[in-house]
């Protein structure tokens, strides 16, 4: 799947993390608690060394609340690593991230030292709301479109705390194939980027697999679909969305599928767990190294013909 999602902003942004790292204390990334691995960003590791971080799991009120357990479990395996499950409705909760931020940083957090954090994480997961609710007022504007944050940005959260907020930012290029469908089909991606009724069919393969019940439940089913078209045939036959002859609009059901996913109408889903990323890791880095040697015996291949 062919995606372009490296606008300048983001390029930028990430030169700006780098530049204000040693101002910063610690950092808080927040993820999307369906797509946990997917939805982080693989060269914050590298940005942020050995610093502390808060990996907030956003959405967490969409995602599938024991699988939501496994990922903190995961994660905090990592050093200097903690996880809060959010569901940014969920005010309360949220004012945790203060109290985790002075245990990172205890010999911090007065007015003259104060702690500095900076926040970061893909677009449209949440960091914004996040960010208007530990300030308590309006400081960062939020949508539904992703790459709303095109700045950064210093807030006083009060507490005696400083929060650096960047642009979302996505990497140039997603290694593993099924991160990049995950991406589209939770709403991290602009719709104009992809093909709905692709990232519909890898949806549709997945439910089938992991939440069939939930599929014959939700949409009156009265037969279990045999693969990813009949499934789809049979939501848009349900939804109404035919064209002339009663045949089925592929494309107008695939968005209404897909925004049922988003929406939660389809109930909890997380659509990775560690064991399923450790595997496809394992296969990624293992068709980069063949590509790789492929392209070095090209090489020689080429220079011995010389």
């Amino acid at each position: 799947m062919s995606i372009n999602w490296y606008p300048g902003h983001m390029h930028k942004a990430q030169k700006e993390i780098k530049k204000r790292l040693p101002d910063v204390d610690m950092f808080i990334e927040v993820l999307d608690a369906r797509i946990p691995y997917s939805s982080q960003n693989p060269m914050l590791a590298d940005i942020r060394h050995n610093k502390p971080c808060i990996k907030i799991l956003n959405k967490a009120d969409l995602a599938d609340s024991k699988k939501t357990a496994q990922w903190q479990a995961y994660l905090e395996q990592k050093n200097n690593t903690k996880t809060l499950a959010l569901n940014l409705h969920d005010t309360d909760k949220s004012q945790q991230i203060f109290s985790l931020c002075q245990k990172f940083i205890p010999n911090k957090g007065t007015k003259i030292s104060p702690i500095t954090c900076l926040i970061t994480g893909i677009p449209n997961v949440g960091k914004s709301t996040l960010i208007n609710i530990l300030a308590s007022r309006t400081i960062a504007k939020t949508g539904n479109e992703p790459a709303v944050t095109q700045t950064q940005q210093r807030i006083d959260l009060g507490n005696n705390i400083i929060l650096f907020d960047t642009p979302g930012l996505l990497w140039p290029k997603v290694e593993n194939e099924d991160s990049g469908y995950r991406l589209a089909v939770t709403g991290a991606i602009k719709d104009t980027a992809f093909d709905y009724i692709d990232i519909a069919y890898y949806a549709a393969d997945f439910m089938l697999i992991n939440y069939l019940d939930t599929l014959v439940e939700r949409y009156d089913l009265e037969e279990t679909p045999r693969d990813a078209t009949a499934l789809l045939e049979a939501i848009g036959r349900k939804r109404g969305a035919l064209v002339s002859g009663g045949r089925i609009n592929l494309n107008r059901t695939s968005a209404i599928f897909i925004q049922d996913i988003r929406s939660g109408t389809l109930g909890e889903i997380t659509f990775e767990t560690p064991l399923v990323i450790e595997a496809e890791v394992a296969l990624t880095e293992k068709r980069i190294a063949d590509k790789l040697a492929a392209k070095v015996n090209r090489k020689k291949n080429w220079k011995n013909k010389r």
